[in-house]
């Protein structure tokens, strides 16, 4: 028996539509990242703008001064160690040349590896450098979308609600939480690269390791960058154990190990389970498909996409008229 299948011309241009839309997502893949990561900020930011607001600071001065706040913040936590840190970095680095050359005189590493790797560092420069200004252009971005998102919070908020002709109350109370839970991952990423910063600091001054300061600026701000931001932040301190003894550097290694395995296992999942709500396996697997397919950025971004998710999830089996009912 033959069957006949008839396709009409709608399911045809619906699927058409589809396959565009999808194709021009891809295209604008990393615009659209960059407004994600404007809207986390503006999250984690906004509780400070309306508190101000509840103080009856226009909209305007209460953003400015916000803003102003965080640049004080970040300003002085580095001028508190601005000295010791410039000092002990600069040396760290004339030690680090010191113990390539000896390990190079001890014939301890191939001197035809190391040329190779100059050669392709000096290849990489040009390279390195546009990957930098491009990034700096995307971070002025991100501070100047967040500036104006915050600017016109309400605005956005009620033209995203517009869509929804008979939900916009529920649309309203689905980006809210949105912000609150995003506003609450940030938090604790911050909280998670302060945390880590000072126990590999610790560590390092108990096994009397060197520009324990800088070493673990390094650990902290590494601490964003997940799966193989901690292994590049344990190879200056490896290094600088082995200019005493071998011992000393293996000791050094099991610190940052030891410090990966608890960060990876025990305070990730649980910060972010405090923070967002995400079950300790549910934050695991986010950052590891998350790092498969769209790699240090994926994983980067992975949990507060996941929050999304169960966001959206948690509306729609909460609401069964659906939330995007137009």
């Amino acid at each position: 028996m033959r069957y006949k299948i008839d396709i009409s011309h709608r399911t045809i241009l619906f699927i058409i539509a589809v396959v565009t839309l999808l194709w021009i997502t891809y295209l604008i893949l990393d615009v659209i990242l960059l407004l994600f990561v404007a809207f986390i900020l503006v999250s984690a930011l906004y509780p400070a703008v309306h508190q101000l607001e509840q103080w009856k600071f226009p909209r305007f001065l209460a953003v400015f001064l916000v803003f102003l706040a965080t640049l004080f913040i970040i300003i002085s936590l580095l001028a508190l160690g601005f000295t010791p840190l410039i000092r002990q970095t600069t040396n760290l680095s004339a030690k680090l040349g010191e113990t390539v050359t000896q390990l190079l005189r001890a014939n301890l590493v191939d001197k035809s590896i190391i040329n190779d790797e100059m050669t392709n560092l000096s290849h990489q420069i040009l390279g390195y450098t546009l990957d930098i200004a491009q990034n700096l252009i995307s971070l002025v971005s991100v501070i100047v979308l967040t500036f104006y998102l915050l600017l016109d919070k309400e605005k956005i908020e009620g033209l995203i609600a517009s869509f929804f002709l008979h939900n916009q109350p529920k649309a309203r109370n689905f980006l809210q939480r949105l912000e609150e839970k995003l506003g609450a991952w940030l938090r604790g990423q911050l909280a998670l690269s302060l945390l880590v910063g000072l126990l590999v600091y610790i560590g390092l001054v108990i096994l009397g390791i060197q520009y324990a300061l800088p070493l673990a600026i390094i650990a902290g701000l590494m601490e964003v960058v997940p799966v193989i931001g901690p292994l590049i932040s344990a190879i200056p301190g490896v290094l600088i154990g082995l200019t005493v003894s071998p011992f000393l550097a293996v000791l050094v290694a099991a610190l940052y190990f030891a410090v990966q395995q608890v960060e990876s296992h025990v305070i990730v999942p649980q910060v972010m389970q405090r923070a967002v709500g995400l079950n300790p396996i549910l934050v695991i697997l986010a950052v590891t498909v998350g790092g498969r397919l769209l790699g240090i950025s994926g994983a980067l971004l992975a949990v507060p996409i996941a929050v999304v998710i169960q966001v959206v999830l948690e509306e729609v089996l909460q609401n069964p008229q659906k939330l995007f009912e137009v």
